[in-house]
Parts: C-alpha cells; sequence; structure tokens
C-alpha cells in the first residue's frame, strides 16, 4: 500500500459516532431461536454465543424493537421495500445528523461526501442532510450508495482525494447504515446467524489538510477470484436480502496468507495499529490468522463488534474513533464486502499543516 510518506497529508481532525438506543440484540436471539426447532435452535444458541456480539442497537423501538406480535415485523405478511425505505427515510437522516452535531464544528464545510447501502431515497440522504445542516447551495455531494460494509474506507479514500486536488477543502463524511430494517423471515440457520450480527449506526468524520488527525495515505482495492456468489446483497421484495456464506473466513483467511498481497497491506513495516472492519468474530479471526498478527492487534475491532454489532460501512468509523485516541504512529484500516473484495487505506497520526 505504498510507504509511510504522506505529501499533502489529508487527516482526519475528528470522528464522531451516535448508536440509537434501543438495544436489540436480546430480543432478536430469542426470536431467531423460536424460528427452528429445538435441536436446530440449540447449535443457533451455541454458534450465537460464540459470535462476539454483546450489543446492536436499532431504530426501531417500543414493540417493534420487542418482535412483538403485531409490530413492524410481526404481521401476516412481511413489511414490502416500499415501507422499509419510507422508514429509512425517516430514520436515517435524524442519526446521521446526530453524529455530525457530536462534531467539534461543520463551519467552512466546501464538500460533502455520503455512504449508506441499507436504503434509497431521492432527493438524497446528502441532499437532505446539507438542506438539514444550512450548508451553502455550492457546497459540492458524493454519494456512495450500495457497495456495502467496505464503503467506510472508501469514503474517507474520496474524502482524502479532494483534499489532496483541493488543499483548501473541509470535507464531511459521513455514513450512515439501517441494517435492522432489513429483518427477513427464514428458518435458515446460516441466514439467522448472519443476520444476527448486523446493526443500526452513524459516523461522521471531519477531512482536512490543517491540524492534527489521522493522515490518510496510500490506499489497496482487491477482489478474490471465484468468490462473487460468496456475500451478496440484493434488493428483494421485503427489502434487501444479504447472503453471507460460512465460507467466506476460510476463503479470506486463505487470500491473505498470500506474500505478495500481504506485502501490499503491510508495506515495509508493520503498522502500529489495526482498523479492521468487524464483520464478524469469524472474519477478524481470518484476519488475524492470515496475516499472523498478535492477538492484541484487533483488540478495538473485537470490542466494537462486541459494543455496537456490525454497522456495515460505518462500523470501521467507529473502529477508527477509538484508535484516534491512541495517536497511532502507523496504521492500517481494512474493510470486507461483496465481491469478495478487500478496500484499504493507511494512516498515521500528524500535526499541523505538514506531514511528520
Amino acid at each position: 500500500m505504498g510507504s509511510n510518506q504522506y505529501q499533502l497529508t489529508p487527516r482526519i481532525n475528528a470522528i464522531a459516532t451516535v448508536l440509537p438506543s434501543c438495544d436489540v440484540h436480546a430480543a432478536y436471539t430469542g426470536w431467531a431461536e423460536r424460528q427452528l426447532p429445538p435441536r436446530e435452535a440449540a447449535v443457533f444458541r451455541r454458534m450465537e454465543a460464540r459470535g462476539g456480539i454483546a450489543h446492536r442497537f436499532s431504530v426501531l423501538a417500543g414493540s417493534d424493537a420487542a418482535l412483538d406480535f403485531g409490530s413492524f415485523y410481526m404481521r401476516d405478511t412481511p413489511p414490502g421495500t416500499a415501507e422499509r425505505m419510507h422508514r429509512y427515510a425517516q430514520s436515517a437522516p435524524d442519526l446521521a445528523l446526530e453524529a455530525i452535531a457530536a462534531l467539534p464544528s461543520t463551519e467552512g464545510v466546501t464538500h460533502l461526501v455520503v455512504a449508506s447501502c441499507t436504503g434509497f431515497m431521492a432527493p438524497g440522504l446528502d441532499q437532505v442532510i446539507a438542506r438539514r445542516l444550512c450548508l451553502s447551495a455550492d457546497v459540492e455531494r458524493v454519494s456512495i450508495g450500495f457497495m456495502g460494509c467496505y464503503a467506510g474506507v472508501t469514503l474517507l479514500r474520496t474524502a482524502a482525494h479532494i483534499v489532496r486536488s483541493q488543499p483548501q477543502a473541509r470535507v464531511l463524511a459521513v455514513s450512515v447504515e439501517l441494517c435492522s430494517l432489513h429483518l427477513q423471515e427464514s428458518v435458515d440457520i446460516e441466514s439467522l446467524l448472519a443476520m444476527g450480527q448486523f446493526a443500526d449506526g452513524a459516523a461522521a468524520a471531519l477531512v482536512s489538510a490543517e491540524g492534527d488527525g489521522l493522515a490518510l495515505g496510500a490506499g489497496l482495492s482487491a477482489a478474490l477470484e471465484e468468490s462473487d456468489h460468496l456475500i451478496t446483497w440484493t434488493v428483494g421484495d421485503t427489502g434487501f436480502e444479504m447472503q453471507l456464506s460460512g465460507a467466506v473466513p476460510g476463503r479470506l483467511a486463505e487470500a491473505l496468507d498470500d506474500p505478495a498481497l500481504q506485502a501490499r497491506i503491510i508495506g515495509n513495516a508493520p503498522p502500529a495499529a489495526w482498523a479492521v472492519h468487524p464483520g464478524g468474530r469469524s472474519v477478524l479471526d481470518a484476519v488475524e490468522r492470515g496475516l499472523s498478527l498478535p492477538a492484541e492487534a484487533l483488540v478495538t475491532s473485537r470490542a466494537v463488534l462486541n459494543d455496537c454489532g456490525n454497522m456495515s460501512s460505518a462500523t470501521v468509523l467507529f473502529v477508527l474513533e477509538r484508535l484516534m485516541q491512541e495517536k497511532p504512529q502507523s496504521g492500517v484500516a481494512l474493510a470486507f464486502g461483496p465481491g469478495l473484495a478487500m478496500e484499504g487505506l493507511r494512516f498515521g497520526w500528524t500535526g499541523g499543516t505538514d506531514a511528520d
């Protein structure tokens, strides 16, 4: 992924994250067990307990979150895609704006980049955010949609490219994901376990060429051959449908064990910090195994998974927010998603207007 030398040095000056108030993980686990015969329910319970997730949060609240009879999901027929998109249009802007409000300041923003793969609306989420923030009408906007979990890295890389091309730019980068709007009826253990990983969350970051922050360096993109069926995210009649194969961790570990790919990821020297998208405990285990990392390397990623679940593209920003407090001198962010593909970005703490 290149050297550790940062040139113009786009950097993340601040990251703010937010979760909805309703923890739905226990309610979901109980519901999922009830969908299965006793023997399969016991298998599900054992596998879920090893998943490394204690909490997941949803914009759905009250009886909707509790999966009570007659609630959003518990009707004679499941909610259609249109109804789920209506909920998205209601809730996504509010959650995104809550994250933005937690930033030190949005004064002087020149560009707005928004990533989300859990809903569609037009006028777009970017336009709604710009209008509600009262941003100048000439603020340039970019919307990154439907990429999946690795879009959080693409979001930051896009912001960095903007700053490199326009050194005076001040970029507001936002990710908001409402994964809980896409619960599907299923009696398949693999599907139920996959749905039990995903959650809602939003993150916002300020990226510029000035001040202290995490400098954003060289990027990485890689797609693994003959793996396009392992992760899919499709629009169905009752929301978006996730296919997450149990073969993903093994395929990922195998790919990461390749010396050529390792050299692209690690560079000339092992990084001091790793911001790996926690797509599940088994995914983190695969990264740790494939890259021969020490157990402590992914502690922050595992903590975010435990506390929040997998919030798709927003999750890697939750990891970076925690790592920023440590001011790591070097680091690598990695995220994985449909393809099977990988997106990466090198980072490292810097101060002032020049690279360290």
